[in-house]
């Protein structure tokens, strides 16, 4: 079964889709440590999303 190039795999959807989400979450806080914190962590979960993204990219397959 082959993927169409665009198509995301999975995994790699769902660190996206906590980044996002932790984002969001953070952005509705009131100013204060609590919420830098959360933004931190948030840019984190997107970092963690970007290294999964090129982990699994074909750049990084051997040759066949």
């Amino acid at each position: 079964m082959r993927k169409d190039s665009k198509e995301q795999s999975p995994d790699r959807h769902d660190w996206f889709a906590r980044a996002a989400e932790a984002l969001q979450k953070a952005r509705k806080m009131k100013p204060g440590a609590e919420r830098s914190e959360a933004l931190k962590k948030a840019g984190q979960l997107q970092s963690a999303a970007d290294m999964m993204g090129y982990l699994k990219s074909k750049e990084l397959r051997p040759p066949k």
